[in-house]
């Protein structure tokens, strides 16, 4: 019988989980053993997985899972360099070049495991059947326009937190805007048409914010993209890839620009195909904002673990994008899982 795990999420400041306990009920009577780890800082309750039929192990007991079970998790392992003998779902970051995935590649190598990269999980016409872009988008515009209103107030962005609902989170945003006397900053969005910029769009839109929208053909060019230093904000939202343009160069700290803050929501700072050069790490929870520059100012918010600011709208999403691929487990040599294992097996061949 397939058994997936649901391990809890040991990364600070992440309390989503990929799965409901609606999905967990789903994936039982398909015939799938399901397993749910007690977790301190999930947002969605351990009563509703139980009363699911789910079975409930331990909090981080997932390395001593059976062999064949399928651990299923969001974001990264701990660091311990430790063999990884299990299937793992999970968002890698480990096949565009940055360091702490080849060390996660060769720890897969050393176990014996195979990793089913949930970003790296698509259909037959190369889309992505699942992603948490949407809200991804409206949290990263959401630190991009409270670094800005930090800015007004001659500070750097303070700490950033969860919100029960994005209500919640636009109610304050508002207020800080009104509070610096200021119209709200102009903004444009690279990759507005996918589900990323669709959020960032959104939430720049209950700004009242002016926003120019880019995507593929506007960038076709390769650059340099001039237009974008004449807005208050950019937003990111094209993820790294080979080909990938150079949108703002280290270049652009320096000259005269209305530009002050970048919100890169699809942080590849370490990855070798970075559009925007001017960082070369991501921001965190506690210091969202990272000052690249101070005259003229220039600040980049870049949080890699965006959605979780929204825990539970965005895991109920997420959750029921990934569930009918979920339920076709039992057959990991085909279909979703069979292209994300060739992706594995092509980015682990020569290590």
């Amino acid at each position: 019988m397939t058994h997936l795990w649901v391990r809890a999420e040991q990364r600070e400041n992440e309390e989503r989980v990929g799965i409901t306990p609606e999905g967990v009920a789903a994936l039982i009577d398909a015939g799938i053993r399901v397993t749910v780890e007690e977790s301190s800082v999930r947002a969605i309750g351990l009563d509703g997985y139980r009363d699911a039929g789910a079975e409930i192990s331990a909090e981080n007991a997932w390395p001593n899972a059976p062999e064949d079970a399928i651990i299923f998790g969001l974001k990264e392992l701990p660091e311990d360099g430790t063999p990884l003998p299990h299937r793992h779902i999970m968002f890698g970051h480990a096949y565009k070049g940055q360091f702490s995935g080849r060390a996660l590649l060769d720890r897969f190598k050393a176990g014996g495991g195979t990793l089913y990269d949930l970003e790296y999980l698509v259909d037959e016409t190369g889309r992505r059947v699942a992603a948490f872009g949407y809200w991804a988008g409206f949290a990263g515009a959401a630190i991009a326009m409270k670094s800005w209103a930090a800015q007004q107030r001659d500070e750097i962005c303070p700490a950033v937190g969860v919100y029960k609902d994005k209500d919640a989170l636009v109610s304050e945003l508002k207020q800080e805007v009104i509070a610096t006397g200021s119209t709200p900053p102009s903004a444009i969005i690279i990759g507005a048409m996918g589900r990323v910029g669709t959020g960032a769009g959104d939430l720049l839109e209950a700004m009242n914010s002016t926003v120019t929208r880019w995507d593929l053909a506007e960038t076709a060019s390769g650059g340099p993209f001039p237009e974008i230093l004449d807005h208050d904000l950019f937003i990111n939202c094209i993820l790294a890839r080979p080909g990938t343009p150079v949108f703002v160069p280290t270049s652009a700290k320096d000259v005269d620009r209305k530009l002050t803050v970048i919100g890169d929501v699809a942080c590849d700072p370490d990855s070798d195909y970075n559009p925007v050069p001017v960082y070369d790490t991501a921001t965190t929870w506690n210091a969202p904002a990272l000052r690249v520059h101070e005259n003229p100012l220039l600040d980049v918010t870049a949080i890699d673990n965006l959605p979780s600011m929204l825990p539970r709208e965005s895991s109920e999403d997420f959750a029921g994008q990934l569930l009918p691929s979920l339920l076709t487990l039992s057959d990991l040599t085909s279909g979703v899982w069979g292209r994300a294992a060739a992706d594995f097996n092509e980015h682990t061949q020569d290590i």
